[in-house]
């Protein structure tokens, strides 16, 4: 089942935020993200709050879900009153959120344009399990407002979704993407996982060049981590399986921005290659640059001027909550500056552009340039060497 929430401090029941996290709202960028809670079947490595039909239980369904998630978009106008507010970006994760129709999803979308307002061109992604769409769901998908999908590949290779518990196959993603240019969409993502047990150098290489050649804009490629409470940890600790093994994760990330650099993508974000700056995830980049957003649904994560605060993990007691007109918060902090400093620091640094070098340790920044970490400082910024990448966080480390 998915992780414990994390303690904090209790959030009043009308969900009001601090005056520190309202003071110059509206200045910085805003963003939804909307959490769809459901799967068809739980992924060996996946901790995320999601749930089979098997463990939701009673007090929550798929069917009611969009009206319970509109009711939160609508507290949250509430709660941050009347400033003008325009969404730059909308994405809505899981879980799979395709097994929401479109109609649902558009239902979510049309709250947030009707409380806040879309800006002009926002940006707005769904994520999605290949084997959950057909045509017929991206051209409505599409219809509705969407305007860019998300897919979880994973990979190319049969024996390694087996281990990931994939259920589609590697076929099904060419004809997705395929029906999702079809639907109209310009932006195309594919997630990729590197380092699963039984995974060759060749399988990566395979997959890298399955997703090459399906043309998308934009390839995400994260190495697999085992986290605790999964089942593939309970296969690793039970030496079923073997550990994912560090050295060997490192060959396939360079492997990786080889081939895709080659390809005409190149890196953005650490984990993240583009086509070009209209075919970066702009949500994403709100994130990694200090933006504000409100994250719908159970277990979702919010931020607004310091304040962070996570929902109730279960839909049932989310759902509850909001038909109660009480905040489904958990619990909430609020951000000292030196906490902002240093999560600054630690998001900017994957980025490309890299970070203002004045935030920095003059001195920590020379060492990391001389160990060929940090490129040398140009235009006031630090950037990430492809070796520095490989090592970010201890970058980061030394540099806060």
């Amino acid at each position: 089942m998915p992780s414990i929430l994390p303690d904090g401090d209790p959030v009043p029941a009308d969900g009001a935020l601090p005056g520190s996290a309202l003071a110059g709202l509206g200045a910085r960028p805003f963003a939804f993200y909307v959490h769809v809670p459901f799967c068809v079947t739980r992924c060996g490595y996946c901790d995320f709050n999601t749930y089979t039909a098997t463990e939701l239980g009673p007090g929550a369904s798929r069917d009611s879900y969009a009206e319970t998630a509109v009711a939160e978009v609508r507290m949250a106008r509430r709660v941050l009153g009347e400033v003008d507010l325009p969404v730059e970006t909308v994405f809505v994760g899981g879980g799979t959120p395709t097994l929401l129709s479109p109609d649902d999803l558009g239902r979510v979308l049309d709250a947030i344009d009707k409380e806040f307002g879309l800006a002009p061109g926002a940006e707005v992604t769904t994520e999605a399990n290949p084997e959950s769409v057909d045509q017929a769901y991206l051209a409505r998908l599409r219809e509705v407002g969407f305007t860019r999908v998300s897919y979880g590949m994973q990979s190319a290779r049969e024996h390694v979704l087996k281990v990931l518990d994939r259920t589609h196959t590697p076929g099904r993603v060419p004809q997705v993407v395929d029906w999702t240019r079809a639907a109209g969409f310009e932006h195309v993502n594919l997630d990729l996982i590197y380092g699963t047990p039984g995974e060759s150098d060749d399988d990566w290489r395979a997959s890298l060049e399955a997703a090459l050649a399906c043309e998308p804009d934009h390839v995400s490629a994260y190495a697999l981590i085992v986290e605790d409470g999964t089942r593939l940890a309970a296969q690793v600790r039970r030496g079923e399986l073997a550990a994912p093994d560090d050295d060997a994760m490192a060959d396939r990330y360079l492997m990786a921005d080889e081939m895709l650099s080659a390809n005409g993508l190149r890196w953005y974000e650490i984990s993240n290659w583009a086509r070009d700056a209209d075919a970066a995830c702009r949500h994403n980049l709100l994130y990694w640059t200090g933006a504000d957003w409100w994250g719908v649904g159970p277990g979702a994560h919010s931020h607004v001027g310091g304040t962070r605060w996570w929902n109730v993990k279960h839909p049932a007691a989310y759902a509850s909550r909001l038909a109660e007109g009480i905040t489904p918060a958990h619990a909430r902090e609020l951000l000292t500056d030196e906490d902002r400093h240093i999560e600054r620091i630690m998001l900017e640094l994957r980025l490309a552009d890299g970070c203002p070098v004045d935030l920095l340790d003059a001195r920590a920044v020379r060492n990391l340039v001389a160990d060929g970490l940090l490129e040398p400082v140009s235009d006031g910024r630090a950037v990430l060497t492809l070796r520095g990448r490989l090592l970010a966080d201890a970058v980061v480390r030394d540099l806060t």
